[in-house]
């Protein structure tokens, strides 16, 4: 990996993404970092890249072809102005600031400035994460490539064309490891409440999820399948699931009614 890449934030999701590019063999001294003059050395110390407290500070004969903003979005609007004399053919603009729309992105970079706007989850912390992304039109198939490469140090990527389509991605895959989580809360009640300790139970709903995932990864058969083979006609799995699946109380409507709101609400905050 040779990118020349300019990195705007290195906090949890930035570091994450800096380990797995320079695991792939991305050269260091091809990596600008932005952050504050303390964390800034720190990094330089810690993984030979250049690391800069603003803007300012970049080499001159230094032209990204990537600059990331892995800021939290809230601060993005105080620093992005001073990005637009980057704006050139060669460079593609890449966000996974949650919320920011490509609309914000051009009002501060102008109409020729390509942009990728990006949407990873948490896991992306521990490189399983799911990002999809959406480009400007003027994002040409290598900026794309570049752009894929990068975030797939991090976990998987799937790409849409219809930026509306980014809400039901939050709705999904962005918010989507919190219910995750909040299932394994709720199999550990619903365990403690059987009888088990409560510790035990939490043991029991933590590794059940962490290795039906594992399994879920390492098979080739569908979900669907992977249920079936553990579903006896008759059996304590298939009386749990008519409790799960039934049509009008099971999970499938509660989580489209979870998906929605979540969907909903994004579009209230792009708003």
């Amino acid at each position: 990996m040779n990118t020349r890449l300019l990195l705007v934030g290195c906090g949890k999701m930035g570091s994450a993404m800096l380990e797995g590019w320079l695991a792939r063999g991305l050269q260091a001294s091809n990596v600008f970092i932005v952050e504050q003059t303390e964390t800034a050395e720190k990094l330089e110390a810690q993984y030979g890249i250049n690391g800069v407290p603003d803007i300012d500070h970049i080499r001159e004969d230094f032209i990204p072809q990537v600059v990331l903003f892995a800021v939290k979005p809230q601060v993005l609007p105080d620093l992005i102005d001073a990005y637009k004399p980057l704006v050139r053919a060669e460079t593609v603009f890449l966000s996974v600031a949650a919320g920011k729309t490509i609309d914000f992105f051009t009002s501060h970079l102008g109409e020729h400035a390509r942009i990728v706007r990006a949407m990873p989850n948490t896991p992306a912390a521990v490189s399983r994460g799911m990002t999809v992304m959406c480009p400007t039109e003027n994002v040409s198939i290598a900026q794309r490539d570049m752009c894929q490469t990068l975030l797939e140090a991090v976990g998987m990527v799937s790409w849409i064309e219809d930026e509306s389509l980014m809400d039901a991605v939050t709705g999904l895959s962005g918010s989507g490891p919190a219910y995750i989580f909040h299932l394994v809360e709720a199999m550990a009640q619903a365990g403690e409440a059987a009888g088990l300790p409560a510790d035990q139970a939490m043991t029991l709903a933590r590794q059940t999820v962490v290795g039906a995932g594992f399994l879920l990864d390492a098979s080739e058969e569908s979900a669907a399948t992977l249920r079936e083979n553990v579903t006896s006609p008759g059996g304590t799995t298939a009386a749990a699931l008519n409790v799960l699946m039934d049509p009008k109380t099971g999970l499938p409507d509660l989580m489209t009614r979870a998906v929605a709101a979540a969907r909903d609400r994004s579009k209230e905050l792009a708003g």
